[in-house]
């Protein structure tokens, strides 16, 4: 049975090994980190050859960091769109990280259109729904509300599909792939500088092995010069053996890193699929805030003229006209036959003026020409494209584009 004095020397000889053999570790890293620096200064420069990849290694290197960058800002831009205010877009952010680390789903956040629908619908119950005003408040708030629903469905639908599979790449694959390059790097750091050991060694043991001159030197210089070379020839061996290992080992992780940086084509396609996903989710979206809104319009139409204003009772009606062919692909221009611009009377109500934005050449006799800057009255009439107003400027009258104008309060 040993006794405890044998016991703690043992446990002090093993923690003294422990600490040598950490010592060790360390002076071999910071040796390990000098010499890959200092090989990294003097190729910077010119002092110091490098190795080169081959032209298709470097080509997939450039198309992984053309991949990360772009994928990057993709992301980072279609967060954006989907979330646009910055403030709630970083509690989101907190909120999610918060609930995925405590492995709990997040609850459903509402929409700005939600909420704006929730307080034009308490304004209508403030203000009554017995009044023109407070009716219509109620109905808008209903649509409203209805778009924010499928806004939120369609933002769940592209976090899933687009958003999610960008982040895995770039927080996933990517810091793999960006791991394996700086490991590369570092092994062809110390593969030149292994490079760099043997050729100094050999000029050494070439200076060494030349014969000396008897009739000046004498036989003790010899005798040193005979052991330099034998010294010089074991550090060549010695040197050409770190070589072979540091190349082994090279060339072992650059075949590593060029199978991931190949795999960068599996992720294009990946992303592709997500993309074509993404615009699936926006054109469903899209469709059905249309859907919501021409409902909304039918709405607003049916009720008394008197308590809408007289353009926009024209506009709504005459929306509602040519939304149908609208949505099945059949454009529907001003029927210029049909309405006779000599023919047409300003409404008692409803007209405005408007700041011409450019210059504008009349196509026909129907149109009114316009020059940037001036003022001029505009109008609508039933029977009108929604993308045309009747302009007036003194004894002259046509049709004018809306998007040439600054309509004026």
């Amino acid at each position: 049975m040993s006794s405890p004095l044998l016991r703690v020397e043992h446990h002090h000889q093993t923690d003294t090994h422990n600490m040598d053999f950490n010592v060790k570790k360390l002076a071999s890293g910071a040796g390990l980190f000098f010499t890959r620096a200092v090989q990294y200064t003097e190729e910077k420069l010119g002092q110091a050859e490098k190795t080169e990849l081959d032209a298709h290694f470097e080509n997939l290197m450039s198309r992984a960091d053309c991949t990360k960058t772009w994928t990057e800002k993709i992301y980072r831009q279609t967060e954006v769109l989907l979330q646009p205010n910055p403030i709630d877009h970083t509690g989101a952010r907190i909120e999610e990280f918060l609930y995925e680390k405590l492995d709990r789903k997040a609850p459903s956040r509402i929409t700005n259109a939600e909420l704006l629908g929730q307080y034009m619908q308490d304004a209508a119950k403030e203000f009554g729904l017995g009044s023109p005003y407070g009716n219509t408040l109620m109905k808008v708030g209903e649509s409203e509300k209805r778009l924010g629903a499928v806004e939120k469905e369609f933002l769940q639908t592209s976090a899933i599909s687009f958003l999610t599979p960008l982040r895995n790449f770039l927080e996933g694959d990517w810091r793999t792939i960006s791991k394996e390059r700086r490991l590369l790097e570092n092994l062809r750091l110390d593969l030149d500088a292994c490079k760099a050991r043997l050729k100094k060694a050999k000029v050494a043991e070439a200076k060494a092995a030349m014969a000396p001159d008897f009739q000046e030197t004498r036989p003790r210089n010899y005798v040193l010069s005979a052991s330099a070379s034998a010294l010089w020839s074991e550090e060549v061996e010695k040197a050409e053996h770190e070589l072979r290992v540091a190349q082994t080992e090279f060339d072992r992780q650059a075949e590593v890193t060029r199978l991931l940086l190949e795999g960068i084509s599996s992720t294009h396609v990946n992303h592709l699929r997500c993309l074509h996903e993404f615009v699936e989710a926006q054109a469903a979206y899209y469709k059905q805030c249309h859907l919501h809104m021409q409902e909304l319009q039918k709405e607003l139409a049916s009720l008394d003229e008197d308590v809408l204003p007289n353009a926009f009772a024209l506009n709504s009606t005459h929306s509602l006209a040519t939304d149908g062919n609208e949505a099945e692909g059949i454009s529907s221009p001003v029927e210029t036959d049909a309405l006779k611009i000599e023919e047409v009377q300003a409404p008692a109500t409803g007209s405005r003026k408007a700041k011409v934005l450019y210059d504008y050449d009349a196509a026909d006799s129907s149109e009114l020409s316009l020059l940037a800057d001036e003022l001029i009255t505009v109008y609508t009439v039933p029977g009108m494209d929604s993308d045309w107003l009747i302009g007036e400027r003194g004894n002259q009258k046509g049709k004018v584009p809306v998007t040439y104008l600054e309509l004026l309060s």
